[in-house]
């Protein structure tokens, strides 16, 4: 039975109320030696404990969509099938242009997220991972008046345990915008969330390690080409967007800044810049690799200054100040924008920001002219 819908749910929760009841109607009549009656009735009390919390855990997950089934909870998940030195561009050599179309099938997912969501399993030509990715289109997408218009997109990364599902069970993403979409307040984007843990109970933190994972040209090469081959979606970096929460938002910082040809904006709620601070994180373990990581050192070190628009949000050390570092480096045409978000580190407080962080990403996409005829219904190349 799977760990996620209602059916595993109904049955933790019918199991937790059977372990209430049995101590009532055999406490009494356990029968045998005293250790004996002694094992039996704490066998009751510890069956009952664990069905609790067995319903809590699983209405948690529910909740957040931290894990898709037990072997992400055991941490037995490996997504990687090559890990080639891909280079600094993430490519090993190869041109985007170059590569196959990628022909995907897709289905939906459960319908308690939103009957809209898509989900496909994807083997990356570049990365060597192969993982699920999820995607959604806004209401304008099968639109007649639209179908000749080419939507702007948001990969969305979630946070650490997360799954592709993070955004839509906990953030509650769609159920948030599509009234926004529909009244054309905010830009009808494809919303596009692939896999980033990778690796078992390790964080890959959208890095490339050769021998290790290509997490970086995963999202950002073979998850972005997906989209482009699969949907009318904008292929240029004006119409692509990344965005995050926590370890999320690391990932969204760190692969805009080092891929501006390929990003034109990032949002990162409650991110860190240094991978060590994720305990998890294979790049926060190697000197070297913390430092080429670490979305500050890349923004420092970039040969220009590039042409991104980035939002900061969150409080004191969780979000806050990391804006604030990174905002004094830029120079123009990078532009930081800086947050105060009260709440905590909580999905509570990363899903009542959703709707100002989809406002802002409007903003910029429409007064940088980019994915314009999206936003407003006017006719763009036809796929």
């Amino acid at each position: 039975m799977s760990l996620t819908g209602t059916p595993f749910f109904v049955t933790a929760i019918v199991l937790a109320a059977l372990a209430v009841v049995l101590p009532f109607l055999l406490w009494s009549r356990v029968r045998g030696p005293l250790l004996v009656r002694g094992l039996a009735r704490l066998a009751m009390v510890g069956f009952a404990q664990i069905t609790a919390m067995l319903v809590v855990f699983v209405a948690v997950n529910n909740a957040h969509g931290l894990f898709t089934d037990w072997d992400d909870v055991l941490g037995r998940q490996d997504h990687v099938e090559a890990a080639l030195d891909l280079g600094p561009d993430g490519l090993g050599g190869r041109r985007v242009a170059d590569l196959p179309r990628t022909e995907q099938s897709f289905r939906p997912v459960d319908p308690s997220l939103d009957g809209r969501i898509r989900t496909t399993l994807l083997k990356g030509q570049v990365s060597g991972v192969t993982a699920e990715v999820y995607v959604w289109l806004p209401p304008q997408y099968d639109d007649p008046a639209y179908r000749d218009v080419r939507f702007p997109v948001v990969e969305l990364f979630s946070g650490f345990p997360g799954t592709p599902s993070s955004w839509f069970a906990g953030l509650r993403v769609t159920e948030q915008l599509e009234p926004l979409m529909r009244d054309g307040k905010v830009a009808p984007f494809i919303l596009v969330s692939p896999r980033t843990r990778l690796l078992g109970d390790q964080d890959a933190g959208c890095a490339n390690v050769p021998g290790v994972v290509n997490a970086e040209s995963w999202v950002s090469v073979d998850v972005r080409k997906m989209v482009t081959d699969n949907f009318r979606a904008v292929e240029t970096a004006d119409g692509w967007a990344a965005a995050g929460f926590s370890a999320g938002g690391h990932c969204a910082a760190k692969v805009a800044l080092a891929h501006p040809d390929r990003y034109r904006y990032a949002v990162s709620m409650s991110g860190y810049h240094d991978p060590a601070a994720e305990p998890a994180s294979i790049t926060g373990k190697d000197r070297e690799l913390r430092q080429a990581n670490n979305p500050l050192n890349i923004l420092r070190d970039a040969p220009a200054p590039p042409r991104l628009a980035m939002l900061y949000t969150g409080d004191g050390d969780d979000g806050y100040r990391q804006g604030l570092d990174l905002r004094a480096a830029a120079e123009h045409p990078t532009r930081v924008e800086v947050r105060r978000v009260l709440g905590g580190h909580r999905t509570s407080t990363w899903a009542n920001e959703v709707p100002a962080v989809f406002t802002w990403l409007t903003s910029r996409l429409e007064g940088a002219g980019a994915a314009a005829g999206a936003a407003a219904g006017t006719s763009a190349s036809h796929r």
